[in-house]
């Protein structure tokens, strides 16, 4: 069972596991997603590729980063897109 809770003084909201036990990182943020929704938020996206939220936005400004999609005004980034993106700008090594 998932409940809301707010989260120290900003109006932020984590969701909190069966266990009491909220997620201190966005790399669970991220985990969780992927089980429940395939979409990120630029934060997450960001941490799931090891990039700051800035990165992104300056890959997305510049037609360089992964594909995203603008739901409303978020911009989401699906976790498939953002593996192939990394496979794709991946560079080989010159020895092997």
């Amino acid at each position: 069972m998932t409940t809301a809770t707010r989260v120290g003084g900003g109006a932020g909201v984590a969701a909190m596991d069966a266990g009491g036990a909220l997620p201190r990182t966005a790399n669970a943020r991220a985990q969780r997603a992927k089980k429940g929704s395939p979409f990120l938020s630029t934060e997450q996206a960001g941490f799931y590729l090891g990039l700051s939220a800035r990165k992104m936005q300056e890959l997305r400004v510049a037609g360089t980063g992964p594909r995203f999609r603008r739901h409303s005004r978020y911009i989401r980034y699906h976790i498939d897109d953002l593996d192939s993106w990394s496979a794709q700008s991946g560079i080989r090594s010159q020895n092997g």
